[in-house]
């Protein structure tokens, strides 16, 4: 196999003509990546929290347990496939099916290297693009909510329910502000192709600053601050990771919208979760941080970004950005629901609104005044930035203005700390079989309905029976005897 790399930069007109081997050869490279990507990022999140909890981690499996994510998947192939009994079939089963597929198809625009000569064939590292190449991953990432949505209505059970609600309104919630985090990348590329907007990064950005000239930085990272880390923030949510991952929150709803589910159909929840990350990772590599081109000071080096060498350049920045999602699960702690919607609709989207109008302003009048880079940034720049920050100022002392009150009364001695709490909590409500035991309900908690029902294991060759005559789940000891209810005498 002889590989011969070009110095092409890929444009839209390079995509479309590829014979349908290459095509083929594309499809199943990106599979295979993404899976390996998903097999690498469970190790290295084990082994940097580990790291970051000052513990061995995995090390059984594998050279210094480098194969325990392979080890995992197998044993959730082999885990047995329980469907319950009250959930509606056809969707759950396709459920996370729609939830996989998505995130597969939205790496199919993202821009690996330049073009080169594969068995003589010219093409370039990537499976297809089009002028509005970026929103075909914002639709993916869109149709992955239906996934989550189906899973929870269809399992028939109250907590996937509510994790598939939860869920889906995160979701939407922060794909809207990462959404406009976005547009300023398109108002300084001038399109929304992901090619183009690789090679709008690609040289430096000749600045003037009251007639000083210089060739300034060129990623959107460092040109465009508030929307990366806008950016940065609303994929963490948007994935639902930590400190983000609300749906999951197992002291309030168990697994979230997967709960009921086992082996396989777990393990494509999984799957989808990871292939995210890594999506969501490789579309801030492209958008901010240079795609595939090489950082300096290694651009000097001709040959950098020529031949295989960007691939090199693009997966470690993706990499680095999986690290900053270990990261955070490994040192921040989950927020409450209502932080988290206040911070997404309150704080994230008017950013974002205001930023885009701010980079608007600077870019036309730069364009219609004639003026330098330097000039723009002190006429429209600093104004704004003044207006912003006295904005959230304002805000957040509005917002911590009853906490403010209280903390004064106090400090004065009017709010005593023995006061009792009033009682806000319902009443204890009644179990749906009465059996003579203490209620479930004590102490005034909601509790969710006890009438969920999952077939029995084929593999139990007798079937415990409760007092009521409905069959009862056992915990797989064969022979066991008839088990009693919660309760029961």
């Amino acid at each position: 196999m002889m590989l011969l790399a070009t110095r092409d930069q890929p444009t839209l007109e390079d995509f479309g003509s590829d014979v349908w081997w290459i095509v083929l050869i594309k499809i199943v490279g990106i599979f295979a990546v993404l899976v390996f990507m998903t097999l690498f990022a469970i190790v290295f999140e084990r082994k940097v929290v580990a790291r970051m909890q000052q513990r061995i981690g995995p090390n059984r499996v594998g050279p210094r347990g480098y194969l325990q994510s392979l080890a995992d998947g197998l044993k959730l192939a082999f885990k047995e496939d329980i469907m319950p009994a009250l959930a509606d079939k056809p969707v759950y089963f396709l459920a996370p099916v729609i939830a996989t597929i998505p995130a597969f198809l939205a790496f199919s625009v993202i821009p690996l290297g330049p073009s080169v000569s594969i068995f003589g064939q010219v093409t370039p590292l990537q499976l297809t693009d089009a002028p509005i190449g970026v929103l075909i991953v914002l639709a993916c990432s869109a149709m992955g909510v239906y996934g989550i949505v189906l899973a929870g209505w269809a399992s028939g059970s109250t907590y996937p329910l509510l994790g598939g609600l939860r869920s889906a309104a995160q979701m939407v919630s922060y794909e809207i502000a990462m959404g406009l985090s976005i547009v300023a990348v398109f108002l300084y590329a001038g399109s929304m192709s992901t090619s183009e907007i690789v090679a709008g990064q690609a040289d430096g950005n000749q600045l003037s600053f009251f007639g000083w000239e210089f060739t300034g930085p060129s990623w959107n990272a460092i040109l465009l601050p508030v929307s990366f880390i806008i950016y940065v923030i609303a994929v963490v949510g948007e994935t639902n990771r930590a400190p983000f991952d609300l749906p999951e929150a197992e002291s309030e709803l168990v697994g979230g919208f997967h709960t009921e589910y086992s082996s396989l159909k777990f393990a494509l929840f999984f799957l989808a979760e990871y292939v995210n990350m890594v999506t969501v990772s490789a579309l801030a590599a492209t958008l901010f941080l240079g795609g595939w081109r090489a950082p300096w000071p290694i651009s000097i080096w001709d040959g950098a970004n020529t031949g295989w060498w960007p691939l090199l350049w693009f997966f470690l920045k993706v990499v680095i950005a999986l690290f900053v999602f270990i990261w955070l699960r490994g040192t921040l702690p989950r927020l409450r629901y209502d932080q988290f919607m206040r911070f997404g609709w309150k704080v994230l989207v008017p950013t974002a609104l205001l930023w885009i109008l701010v980079v608007a302003t600077m870019r036309t009048v730069s364009r219609e005044a004639d003026l330098s880079t330097g000039e723009v940034a002190l006429y429209v720049g600093v104004p704004a930035a003044i207006v912003v920050l006295a904005g959230l100022l304002l805000a957040s002392r509005s917002a911590n203005r009853d906490t403010r009150l209280m903390a004064e009364q106090a400090s004065a001695g009017e709010i005593h700390a023995t006061d009792p709490e009033p009682d806000v909590l319902p009443p204890a409500g009644p179990r749906r079989r009465a059996t003579g035991a203490p209620k479930r309900a004590e102490g005034g908690f909601p509790v969710p309905p006890m009438d969920l029902r999952v077939p029995p294991s084929p593999r139990i060759r007798r079937q415990p029976v409760a007092s009521d005559g409905a069959t009862v789940v056992s915990t797989g000891r064969r022979g066991s005897t008839t088990m009693k209810e919660d309760g029961d005498v």
